[in-house]
């Protein structure tokens, strides 16, 4: 089973980031490091790794499809499962999502009471990296 103590949240929009923050605080207990743009969400899963990251789809200078192929070519952040957050959910392009190789998707409008669950039952589903020692 995965284990998630950790979520990098990148969204553009400073009222989904705090709202997802509280929900993921409070109802997990789950630390989180937040994010409001591609460029953040790079140096930061470098600095500060998660156990996931939530990347919103559409955001303007680097999208999450554009993260999450950045993401995949540094060895150190290529194993950190992403999960897409966004509105955009028909399913060509859910299907194309999962083909750039998230993890899963949670479609916004989310409801904060169960996004914690809905994160835990996309992990279940991620292969846990091997510990390195």
């Amino acid at each position: 089973m995965f284990i998630v103590k950790r979520v990098l949240l990148v969204d553009d929009d400073p009222r989904i980031r705090k709202i997802a923050q509280i929900a993921l605080q409070g109802v997990a207990r789950w630390h989180v490091s937040l994010a409001a743009s591609g460029f953040e969400a790079l140096e930061a899963a470098v600095n500060d790794p998660p156990d996931v990251i939530l990347l919103d789809v559409m955001m303007p200078e680097m999208d999450g499809p554009t993260t999450l192929a950045r993401l995949r070519e540094s060895e150190s952040t290529a194993s950190i499962p992403v999960i897409f957050f966004t509105a955009k959910v028909q399913k060509h392009e859910l299907d194309s999502y999962l083909a750039l190789g998230a993890a899963g998707i949670i479609s916004k409008p989310f409801d904060p009471m169960t996004l914690p669950e809905e994160i835990t039952e996309i992990l279940s589903k991620v292969k846990q990296p091997e510990p390195l020692f």
